[in-house]
């Protein structure tokens, strides 16, 4: 009869022992919609940086596939670039839903958007089988709850302050990066302030709000514009 309690404690310490290093962690969200061509490079060739030289290790990630759309009164979504755009937030939704480590929903999405910068759009199916994960999400999106997932971002988007102008928009601890969003890794990095430093950070310089906006920008989807 001891042992519930001797597991109890040993878990009470794995807990006590990981969540200074969880609490440490710097969050990134990615505010951003499947089919802007700019969300997609974002991905494929930029967001993927945090896994290269343990980055992710000080990272928490958040993903919100909504971006630009439009919820209307009828509670339809009205997507930047039409129809399938509105499919692959949905199907993103869930795969983040279905699969909460964000290694594994990140490798999908990486996958989807890949697809996307190659003019592959109807091949995203098969990043299930490419990246290992079972098809659940498509059911997850048949059965409508892609479309609750959606709402709920949409609403999230609506609230960000300030609000997004464009997509994909960062930000680094509830701040976001704006024109020089694609230098998130130096933010990260002088984000942090735990001891275990990983590799991806050494000698990068220190960033402030004066030398961000001073950055120039870069192609983004702009929230006011449709099929662009």
């Amino acid at each position: 009869m001891a042992f519930p309690g001797f597991f109890t404690c040993m878990l009470l310490v794995l807990f006590i022992s990981i969540w200074p290093c969880r609490a440490q962690n710097v969050t990134l969200a990615v505010y951003y919609e499947a089919l802007c061509p700019y969300c997609a490079d974002f991905v494929a060739n930029h967001l993927v940086k945090l896994f290269e030289n343990r980055l992710f290790s000080i990272v928490n990630l958040r993903l919100v596939p909504w971006g630009n759309a439009v919820l209307q009164t009828d509670g339809t979504f009205l997507c930047q670039h039409g129809p399938d755009e509105c499919l692959l937030n949905a199907i993103e939704a869930c795969t983040i839903s279905m699969y909460p480590n964000e290694e594994q929903h990140f490798r999908f999405i990486l996958c989807v958007e890949r697809l996307v910068s190659g003019n592959k759009l109807n091949e995203w199916v098969n990043c299930f089988n490419t990246t290992g994960l079972a098809s659940v999400p498509i059911d997850c999106y048949k059965s409508g709850y892609g479309n609750v997932l959606e709402n709920q971002y949409a609403a999230e988007t609506a609230r960000l302050n300030p609000q997004h102008k464009f997509v994909p928009w960062v930000l680094v601890n509830g701040q976001p990066l704006e024109e020089d969003f694609k230098n998130f890794v130096t933010y990260v990095c002088n984000a942090y302030k735990g001891k275990q430093v990983p590799e991806a950070c050494h000698s990068l310089p220190l960033m402030n709000n004066s030398s961000k906006k001073a950055t120039p920008g870069y192609p983004v989807c702009y929230a006011n514009s449709r099929k662009n």
